[in-house]
C-alpha cells in the first residue's frame, strides 16, 4: 500500500471514562454523540459528548440509569423528533427524548435479561415503512417493536424443545418500500437467520461455525444487497444477497485475515462497498468490496474480491462499538473496553 495515497486511520481524540463503555452513537446531523455503559456498581449511564469549536472532545452531560446500558439506536426516531432507543442489562427497551432526558417516553420489559443488540428502521428518512425497533437478547428471542405499542409486532423464538441460544446481534434490511422489510440475527452457536417480516417466516439460515458477533446489511433502505457477519474466531463472512439458489443458498466468502475476534463490522454510510472490522486486540481494519463482472451465473451468485485498505491499532483492549458519522465522510466514534472513548478519522476513503 502506498501510504501517501491510500486511506489512513487516525485517532483524532480520546477520553477516559469511569465506567465500561459498550456503545457509541452519533446524534443525527450533529457533532455530538451518545455513550452508553455500565458502572462498577452495576448501574448504567448515558453520556453526551461533542467535538467543540476547536474540534476537542468534551463531555456535555451525563444521566444515571438504574441498570447497565448495552446498546442504542436513533434509527426509529419519529417524524420531527430525535429519539434514542436503548437496551439494558435488565431486559428493558426504553426510548428517550433528549429534550426531556430524565424519563423515558416509552418503556417495556422486552427480554428476560440482557438486551444484546438493537437496531431501528423507518425513522430519520432511512428505510421505508413505519418506524420500528428490533431487539435481540440472551433469552434467544428476536423481537420487532412498534414504538406506539407495548407488545412486539413480530417475534422469532426458539422452537419448543430447543435450547435457547444467546442471540448476540440483529439488524434490519431490505426496507426498500412500504411492503418489504427483513431482520437478520446472529447467535452464539454460529447460526445466522433471516426473517421476512412480510411473510412472517424464516426465509434463510446458515451456520458460520463460530459465534456471530455482529451482522449488518450494507444498506437497510435498498433491496438486500450484501450482508456482513463477523465472528469469534478472527473471521468475517460477506454474503451476496441478490441471488438465492435453492440448493446452495446465497453466495459467500470468508475472510480470516483478522488477528483476533471481530466484535464489530460497520459499513461506511457514504460508500456501501467499504466497511471496517473492529477486533478484540484493539485493532480496526478498513476493507473494500470489488464486484465481479457478473453477479450471477447459471442461477448461482458470484462473489467478487475483498481488499484491505488500512489498519490501525487504537487500543490494547477490544473495540466494543463503532459508529460512522452520516454527515462527515470518514468520521467515526468508538468505545474500547479499557474505559476509553475515541473519535477517529479515516482519510481518503473511496
Amino acid at each position: 500500500m502506498n501510504s501517501k495515497s491510500s486511506p489512513q486511520i487516525v485517532v483524532h481524540g480520546s477520553s477516559c471514562v469511569t465506567f465500561t463503555a459498550f456503545h457509541t452513537t452519533w446524534f443525527p446531523n450533529s457533532s455530538k454523540f451518545v455513550v452508553l455503559g455500565e458502572k462498577p456498581n452495576k448501574t448504567g449511564i448515558r453520556c453526551v459528548y461533542e467535538l467543540d469549536a476547536q474540534a476537542k472532545l468534551k463531555k456535555v452531560k451525563d444521566y444515571p440509569h438504574r441498570s447497565g446500558l448495552k446498546c442504542g439506536t436513533f434509527g426509529a426516531s419519529m417524524p420531527g423528533k430525535v429519539c434514542y432507543a436503548t437496551g439494558s442489562f435488565d431486559g428493558k427497551l426504553e426510548i428517550w427524548d433528549f429534550e426531556k432526558p430524565l424519563k423515558p417516553i416509552f418503556s417495556v420489559k422486552a427480554h428476560e435479561n440482557i438486551i444484546n443488540s438493537i437496531d431501528g428502521c423507518g425513522g430519520l428518512n432511512i428505510g421505508n415503512g413505519a418506524p420500528e425497533i428490533v431487539t435481540s437478547g440472551k433469552d434467544g428471542h428476536v423481537k420487532v417493536w412498534d414504538p406506539r405499542q407495548k407488545e412486539p409486532v413480530s417475534c422469532m423464538s426458539p422452537m419448543e424443545g430447543q435450547k435457547n441460544r444467546d442471540c448476540w446481534t440483529c439488524c434490519f434490511g431490505n426496507s426498500y418500500d412500504n411492503n418489504n422489510r427483513s431482520v437478520c440475527a446472529g447467535y452464539d452457536n454460529g447460526d445466522v437467520k433471516l426473517l421476512d417480516l412480510t411473510a412472517q417466516k424464516v426465509q434463510w439460515q446458515t451456520n458460520l461455525k463460530n459465534g456471530v458477533c455482529s451482522v449488518e446489511f450494507d444498506r437497510k433502505d435498498i433491496k438486500q444487497n450484501k450482508l456482513l457477519c463477523t465472528t469469534l474466531e478472527s473471521s468475517f463472512a460477506v454474503f451476496d444477497m441478490r441471488t438465492f439458489n435453492k440448493n446452495e443458498g446465497y453466495a459467500s466468502m470468508i475472510n480470516n485475515k483478522h488477528p483476533s475476534t471481530i466484535w464489530v463490522g460497520a459499513h461506511s454510510p457514504h460508500n456501501r462497498d467499504v466497511w471496517c472490522t473492529c477486533g478484540g486486540n484493539g485493532e480496526v481494519r478498513l476493507w473494500e468490496y470489488e464486484y465481479p463482472s457478473e453477479r450471477s451465473l447459471k442461477g448461482r451468485g458470484v462473489m467478487g474480491n475483498i481488499k484491505m485498505l488500512a489498519e490501525k491499532k487504537i487500543s490494547t483492549q477490544p473495540i466494543a462499538s463503532w459508529n460512522w458519522n452520516t454527515d462527515k465522510k470518514g468520521l467515526a466514534c468508538c468505545a474500547t473496553l479499557d474505559q476509553k472513548i475515541s473519535v477517529i478519522f479515516a482519510t481518503r476513503i473511496p
